[in-house]
């Protein structure tokens, strides 16, 4: 598959931008396996960094200027680094753009660059597109300009691209997971100090994502309101951030707070306990507790963060009832997007395909439905490994 992926690709290159790429970076998508919506209130997320990936095949420019052609949009877009502002009407190319803005403000010293971008990460379904998009940027900068850059900072750099450049108040989880990322394993990410653990997973547990197919846009979406709601809960309570208060000690303050607010707050303290249950499940595949785990999150996701859609509802009813199922949940941000399931190893091709049947009976969608196995973070690709 690679081959024919670096195949397309050149042939693009050659088309688009004349000659032939000499530098091939990649950065993968993520899903989250637990924790919706903690990282910005500095808690913990299960997150696994997908064999989803974007490439970037670059060539250096003599000139401070970058030329980007997306393969998956049939796209070009070009800046100058000199002068760096947004991308009318070109939502993929602002991702690039703020990517060299904040390394630039960073004080890296960048060169200009051609490029063709391709991605497999589905775009505005919850899998971290954008994040891999950058990550992959800021690669393929480090890659030409001839600096380097550790993980953590690399990722809290896309992060700020997409928080000021882009106008995504996100937070750190996708660009970490996207730079960060290690093979075989998923990772147990304190959001507080950055840190996190290696998380194996049982052999017989597969993860298996389920696309709705119905298309969200995160910085149109509620994402700002939810984070603004859980930031003023935090403020009423007195803490900095809601992972520093036991969903028992919220409870005896819970009635200070407005309504709608002790909802949002409310989940995301659960959904932080969930998150660290789920890791000790998932490394002894304990099929109970993931199924309890899952079915928990989904229910708090729609019911007090109210970030569902009926899209959502009918895929988790079609994965569930689906052969070889153990549990399933949100993945990303809500509103639709992808799902998560977890399925009984070498059941994949059974439950896939009634999910298909079923999803598609009640909603008329066809939702794009496959397993997904550990990847490692950001890199500059050698083929010489394979």
């Amino acid at each position: 598959m690679n081959t024919e992926r670096i195949e397309t690709i050149t042939a693009a290159f050659r088309e688009q931008l004349a000659g032939a790429p000499t530098v091939w970076c990649r950065a993968p998508g993520r899903v989250d396996l637990m924790g919706s919506h903690t990282d910005y209130n500095l808690g913990y997320v299960l997150t696994l960094p997908i064999d989803r990936d974007t490439w970037m095949a670059a060539r250096p420019r003599e000139d401070r200027v970058v030329r980007v052609y997306s393969l998956n949009l049939a796209e070009a877009g070009a800046f100058k680094l000199d002068f760096i502002s947004r991308a009318p009407g070109a939502a993929w190319n602002n991702y690039i753009r703020g990517v060299a803005d904040v390394l630039q403000t960073a004080g890296f010293v960048l060169k200009g660059f051609d490029a063709v971008v391709h991605t497999t990460v589905p775009i505005s379904s919850g899998l971290s597109s954008s994040a891999a998009l950058e990550c992959a940027t800021a690669t393929a900068f480090e890659a030409v300009s001839g600096f380097r850059l550790d993980p953590i900072e690399k990722a809290r750099l896309c992060q700020g691209a997409e928080n000021r450049f882009v106008g995504v108040n996100c937070g750190i989880l996708d660009q970490y997971t996207s730079c960060c990322g290690r093979a075989g394993c998923a990772l147990l990410l304190d959001c507080k100090d950055l840190s996190s653990q290696a998380v194996p997973m049982g052999r017989d547990i597969q993860v298996v994502i389920c696309d709705t197919k119905f298309k969200r846009e995160l910085a149109g979406s509620e994402y700002g309101q939810r984070r603004a709601q859980c930031e003023e809960g935090a403020r009423r309570l007195g803490i900095e951030a809601l992972r520093e208060i036991s969903l028992e000690h919220y409870e005896v303050r819970e009635q200070e707070l407005p309504t709608e607010v002790a909802r949002r707050c409310r989940f995301i303290i659960e959904e932080n306990d969930r998150v660290l249950r789920i890791a000790k499940a998932l490394t002894a595949s304990d099929e109970a507790a993931i199924r309890v785990l899952t079915a928990g999150s989904f229910k708090g996701a729609c019911e007090l963060y109210e970030i569902g859609a009926p899209a959502m509802l009918a895929l988790m009813e079609a994965m569930l009832r689906a052969p070889g199922a153990i549990g399933a949940r949100q993945a990303g941000a809500g509103f639709g997007g992808c799902m998560v399931a977890f399925v009984r190893a070498g059941m994949v091709k059974a439950f896939s395909q009634s999910v298909c049947l079923a999803y598609h009976a009640q909603t008329g969608l066809v939702p794009e439905v496959y397993a997904v196995e550990p990847a490692d973070g950001a890199e500059v690709l050698n083929f010489a490994r394979g």
